[in-house]
């Protein structure tokens, strides 16, 4: 009960009215629903993506959804995330902590948490991936320099995992000002280092291995959603995969085929209880999260995953975006975002035995077991101009709405099972053999179960 007591302090310290924080920003997003017909728009004159797409199709043959996702996202010279700044009101979608700064606060209070909940380790390892604009982390540090006294001497440090140059910048110019300074060789698994506004140092990595390890809190939001994923169809001989072909009567327009013959991820990839007829599974996204079960289950922390997604029901969820609205995944490949829902059952599965999973759990329900309620009322109590009240309602109301985002997006936690275990105690007597004596119970996992805040 003392350290619930003492996170509940945390959550109202951060709550008080003095100095009230208010960066309101604004926010919009498209409704969203499946987009993978073949491609309608006519393909933007000198479309250097589409010109390789097809070359590589008139090679090979078909390719797989996860080649074209990993090629019109990632290619280094071409892909959408190296060349875009995609986020914000003139990008083509708004995350979360675009819509409102008590999202990222929230999540903030989490990290603290769950490092209370392990004991305090002496270091402290805050991973992003995908940072976007740097908004989360930025919201996140404010509440770690402001909460800095509960952290005690905890050495902090702050990594990020970007593939994107142009977004990297962004995230440096948000979190450092001009405080980082990009490594000689591109060779070096850390591309950028510097120290944060609040004088933490922070390192920009290019995939999770090359990440120290230690202690760590790793987040992901609207991460695993753009990893590439593999569809199939259940036909009467089976499955088979679903792929990206040239349209032959348009050879300048791509299409989506079912190929005649089983292919090595069809025959891989499948479970073989699947009860669907149409599957989305992502491979990259289950080695990243067996990566992170193994380094959690060795070194201790946790991970929180949130995202659209759901728990092995969908089945084609294969979408775009571009200027916030639905976009066809075919046409002018590059020129827009591609993302498919996250199956929170198959990175359950992925994780296996390693560690505990807890989720998935809604976005409402996260945000309201956080205490996004009360933190509002105490935004709105120190805030008299009537636009800036409209902003910070309507972006709480975005997020937690089940109609909007509510219930959309889903948060998934993986732990080290030390996390959820009474731990003993030894007593020794004067001739006595230890007797074990179970020490406090663990810290409730603050977000999958009420924080209690009054």
């Amino acid at each position: 009960m003392r350290t619930v007591r003492a996170l509940q302090r945390l959550s109202r310290d951060l709550v008080c009215p003095c100095p009230p924080l208010l960066f309101v920003r604004s926010w919009s997003v498209a409704q969203s629903q499946s987009c993978s017909s073949s491609s309608a728009e006519k393909p933007m004159p000198g479309n250097s993506m589409l010109r390789h797409l097809t070359s590589k199709i008139k090679a090979t043959g078909p390719i797989s959804v996860a080649e074209y996702m990993r090629e019109v996202l990632t290619n280094p010279v071409m892909g959408y995330y190296v060349q875009n700044d995609m986020l914000g009101p003139d990008g083509d979608f708004i995350t979360s902590p675009e819509i409102s700064q008590i999202f990222g606060e929230l999540l903030g209070i989490w990290c603290l948490s769950e490092w209370m909940g392990a004991g305090k380790p002496s270091r402290f390892q805050l991973v992003e991936f995908g940072p976007g604009r740097g908004s989360l982390a930025n919201d996140i540090l404010r509440v770690f320099s402001q909460l800095r006294g509960a952290l005690g001497g905890a050495a902090v440090s702050v990594h990020l995992v970007e593939v994107s140059p142009k977004l990297s910048q962004i995230q440096a110019q948000c979190l450092t000002g001009d405080q980082s300074q990009v490594s000689a060789s591109e060779d070096e698994p850390v591309y950028r280092q510097g120290t944060t506004t609040t004088g933490l140092p922070i390192s920009w990595y290019r995939n999770l291995d090359d990440v120290p390890r230690g202690f760590s809190i790793y987040l992901a939001h609207e991460f695993f959603d753009a990893l590439p994923i593999h569809k199939f169809q259940g036909t009467e001989k089976g499955w088979r995969e679903v792929m990206v072909d040239i349209d032959p009567d348009e050879p300048g327009k791509l299409r989506l085929v079912i190929v005649p013959a089983p292919t090595l991820a069809s025959t891989q990839l499948i479970q073989a209880d699947e009860k669907r007829r149409h599957v989305e599974v992502c491979p990259e996204g289950g080695v990243i999260v067996q990566r992170l079960a193994n380094r959690i289950a060795k070194d201790g922390g946790a991970a929180l995953i949130a995202d659209y997604g759901h728990d092995g029901t969908k089945t084609d969820t294969f979408r775009g975006f571009k200027s916030h609205e639905l976009h066809d995944v075919l046409a002018s490949p590059g020129s827009a975002d591609l993302t498919a829902d996250v199956d929170y059952s198959y990175l359950r599965r992925m994780a296996g035995a390693t560690v505990a999973c807890m989720g998935p759990i809604s976005q409402k329900d996260f945000l309201k077991n956080m205490g996004i309620d009360t933190r509002l009322q105490v935004l709105l109590r120190n805030c008299a101009d009537p636009s800036t009240r409209a902003q910070l309602i309507q972006g709480c109301d975005m997020l937690t709405n089940p109609l909007k985002m509510g219930e959309r997006f889903q948060f998934f936690t993986m732990l080290n099972h030390s996390r959820l275990t009474r731990p003993e105690q030894s007593k020794r007597g004067k001739k006595m053999a230890p007797v074990p004596k179970m020490g406090p119970a663990p810290l409730p996992v603050a977000g999958f179960s009420e924080l209690g805040l009054s």
